[in-house]
C-alpha cells in the first residue's frame, strides 16, 4: 500500500540525514538576536533569522493524534509550547525523548507543554512511542508533517528540531538538533521570563543566546 510513499520519506529522511550531518550532531541554538562565537563558518544566528523569518506566533497547523483524530497544534491554548520535530529513524530525536518525558513530569504543573510532531509512518510512530513510554502527545503526519515543517520559515531543516512558546503561543526559541539538560534549563527559564513579563520574546532571545553560547560544547 505504501510503495510511492516510502520513496518520498525516503527522499526526506534523505534531506533531514542530511541536514543533521550538516549542521552537525552536537546541537546548537538558533536565535533571532546572537551570533555563535563557537561555530564562526556559519552565519551569525541574527542573520540567518533575518534571512529565514522566523514567524512570531505558533504556526497553526493540523495532525493525526495518536488516536487518529486531527487536532490543532494551537489546542493547547494558555500553554507554554515545547515543539519538536522528529522521527524514528533519527538517533538523535530517539536520544532526547527521556529528556522530553522529564520537562513533561517535573515542568507540567507550571504550565509547559511538550507536543512531539513526529514526520515519519503512522504505524512506525505508533509501535515506538509504545516501546519507549512518550508519556506527552503526539502529531503525526508524512507529506502533511513535512508541511507543517515549512510553516518555521526555515528552509531545508534537519530533525530534530524544537520550537518553545510563551504562554500566548509567541515563539520564544528555536532549537536545531538535540537538546542536552543544561540546554533545555537555559530555554525553560527565557520562557518564564516572558511570561513574567520581565522580557519580550526577542530580548529573551538575545539572553538565552549568551547563555547558550557559554555552555561547555562537550555534547556529542
Amino acid at each position: 500500500m505504501k510503495p510511492i510513499g516510502y520513496i518520498v520519506v525516503a527522499v526526506i529522511a534523505a534531506a533531514a540525514g542530511f541536514g543533521i550531518y550538516q549542521f552537525g550532531i552536537a546541537p546548537r541554538a538558533t536565535t533571532e538576536s546572537a551570533p555563535t562565537q563557537a561555530e564562526a563558518p556559519a552565519a551569525p544566528a541574527a542573520e540567518q533569522a533575518t534571512e529565514d523569518a522566523l514567524p512570531e506566533t505558533l504556526p497553526d497547523f493540523t495532525l493525526a493524534n495518536l488516536e487518529g483524530q486531527p487536532q490543532s497544534i494551537r489546542s493547547w491554548q494558555g500553554k507554554s509550547m515545547i515543539v519538536n520535530f522528529w522521527a524514528t529513524w533519527c538517533a538523535p530525536c530517539r536520544r532526547e525523548i527521556p529528556l522530553l518525558n522529564k520537562i513533561q513530569s517535573e515542568h507540567g504543573a507550571e504550565g509547559f507543554q511538550v507536543v512531539g510532531v513526529a514526520v515519519d509512518f503512522r504505524e512506525d510512530v505508533l509501535k515506538y512511542a509504545k516501546e519507549i513510554g512518550i508519556q506527552y502527545p503526539l502529531l503525526i503526519g508524512e507529506q502533511d508533517g513535512m508541511d507543517a515543517v515549512t510553516k518555521f520559515g526555515r528552509g531545508s531543516l534537519g530533525f530534530p528540531f524544537t520550537v518553545f512558546t510563551d504562554n500566548q503561543q509567541r515563539l520564544v526559541l528555536f532549537h536545531l538538533g538535540e537538546i542536552h539538560p543544561p540546554q533545555a534549563e537555559v530555554m525553560l527559564a527565557a520562557v518564564r521570563k516572558v511570561n513574567s513579563g520581565e522580557l519580550t520574546p526577542i530580548q529573551a532571545r538575545t539572553v538565552a543566546a549568551k547563555q547558550l553560547a557559554e555552555l561547555p560544547h562537550a555534547q556529542e
